[in-house]
């Protein structure tokens, strides 16, 4: 990939987790309906032909299963994806993100970033400016990234396609 070409990034909110007042936050899991949104995710991932080279993953058990249900919908291709279990995902906000983005390998030319809300909003408004629409569980944005990734900063990229798995209420 040369230095001028865009990336594509995708932005996708983990799916839907069930909420137990006893477990640690990083610790639930999903729901069913849950694992159906992540699955389906993948399945528009995949007739999108928006298929990563990278996979920046949080480490909460959510995101994790909910990358699982996307590979798996993937088929051969999400197993070739590099995987990288990023704790940052989970702790850090706005700044860390596009810090996290930065340190992409340039030969990455697809990289699909699985975490949370607020920060994977406030993200997709920082790099593009659009603030509409909401960002859902399973919601997946893909982003044009200008130029190299070391370069990406707020207004460098451009929505192509904003999916969710059901339409808002």
């Amino acid at each position: 990939m040369s230095e001028t070409a865009g990336h594509t990034l995708a932005v996708l909110r983990h799916a839907k987790a069930v909420h137990d007042p006893g477990l640690d936050d990083e610790d639930r899991a999903l729901t069913k309906r849950g694992v159906r949104d992540a699955a389906a995710a993948g399945g528009w991932l995949r007739e999108a032909d928006l298929i990563p080279d990278l996979v920046l993953c949080s480490t909460a058990l959510r995101t994790r299963q909910t990358w699982e249900q996307v590979s798996a919908a993937l088929g051969p291709a999400g197993a070739q994806a590099a995987v990288n279990f990023e704790s940052r995902l989970y702790y850090t906000g706005g700044t860390g993100l596009l810090d996290l983005i930065r340190e992409i390998p340039e030969e990455a030319g697809t990289v699909l970033m699985v975490g949370h809300n607020p920060a994977f909003h406030q993200l997709v408004v920082d790099l593009t400016g659009q603030h509409e629409p909401a960002f859902p569980t399973a919601a997946l944005a893909e982003i044009q990234i200008r130029g190299p990734w070391r370069d990406t900063c707020p207004g460098s990229g451009d929505l192509i396609r904003f999916w969710m798995p059901r339409p808002p209420v």
